[in-house]
């Protein structure tokens, strides 16, 4: 008995000591290593597949302390890349600190400029993004029923994705947070309309002081029958024709396309780019002005826009503005 007894102690104490030096001691890759825990995973099956990657010791001994401490494990993909204690990694996964891949979009981007990002970001193709982009309209079908892509309604913001986000997927994160400041600002019925007028304005003028008065340009112009002369929007026709060489051309001024707002008169198809709340806002209520012209502030070395209600008076502005682009560049 008493030998049992001694036989049983030195196991229980080389159990322990097994325990604590899965448990305390780090394990787990030096090279990238990524798990995924599917939904509704057992959290046995969970240790199995950290200690079949090499991530922890011993799968039992991850059961027993998260046994121990309790929690849920949390679904999602996550990276490992050095070894580290188990209790971290049971932690982790119990606050759910998946992998994901940001990406930024600014004000203003449109499809094209997106579709880079996320290729950047190693997400996807950019050619595949682009395709659902235009497969997808039914994201958008109540708020824009004749659209032909989901360009104007990709919010600007940081997205967090995981590795394997389908491009649906991250164009449905996208229309979402649209939606969100959308309700945010009251905007409903004719959205079509507002966005499109925010892409051209947000395109215009890097000055978010400066939008309304830019929509008030364009609104005047509007009501004149004025055709709106953008030149974003001549790049974009460029763009969707796979043309644009990195300026404009007079070649792309003579373009007839839908989108050349030197050619014709009214708002473009569709919106331009992605604009940003700001411009928005300044869509949906423009400035009261007699404004009919302006110089860009993303032209100008001047680095704010110049408004003119005359003719005249814009021509003074142009000459004015090319004076300054010679002075520029003789420094």
């Amino acid at each position: 008995m008493k030998r049992l007894f001694f036989l049983l102690v030195l196991l229980l104490i080389a159990v322990s000591g097994w325990l604590i030096f899965a448990i305390e001691v780090p394990a787990g890759p030096t090279s990238e290593t990524f798990v995924e825990i599917a939904p509704g995973t057992p959290s046995m099956q969970i240790a199995q597949e950290l200690a079949a990657q090499g991530v922890i010791r011993d799968r039992f001994a991850f059961e027993l302390l998260h046994l121990k401490d309790g929690g849920t494990l949390k679904a999602g993909e996550y990276r490992f890349d050095h070894p580290v204690a188990m209790d971290e990694v049971l932690d982790r996964i119990r606050r759910g600190d998946v992998y994901t891949i940001s990406v930024t979009i600014p004000e203003g981007a449109n499809l094209f400029d997106i579709a880079n990002r996320v290729e950047a970001a190693h997400l996807g193709t950019k050619d595949a993004f682009l395709a659902a982009a235009r497969a997808n309209v039914q994201l958008i079908a109540d708020i824009d029923p004749g659209a032909t892509s989901l360009e104007g309604y990709l919010f600007p913001e940081t997205y967090r994705f995981a590795r394997n986000t389908s491009a649906e997927k991250m164009l449905t994160a996208m229309v979402r947070q649209f939606r969100l400041t959308a309700a945010t600002l009251g905007l409903s019925g004719n959205d079509r309309r507002v966005v499109t007028m925010a892409s051209l304005v947000e395109r215009e003028t890097p000055i978010p002081a400066e939008r309304p008065l830019v929509a008030s340009v364009f609104e005047n112009r509007l009501a004149k029958g004025m055709p709106l002369e953008t030149d974003p929007s001549v790049i974009y026709a460029a763009l969707l024709e796979g043309r644009y060489r990195g300026t404009i051309y007079a070649s792309d001024l003579a373009a007839d396309s839908a989108y050349n707002t030197y050619k014709h008169t009214g708002l473009t198809p569709g919106p331009i780019c992605n604009p940003g709340a700001v411009s928005l806002k300044a869509a949906m209520h423009p400035a009261q002005t007699d404004y009919l012209y302006f110089v860009a502030a993303s032209a100008n070395p001047s680095g704010v826009s110049k408004f003119a209600k005359t003719l005249e008076e814009h021509e003074k502005n142009v000459q004015a503005y090319r004076k300054s682009v010679r002075e520029a560049g003789s420094r």
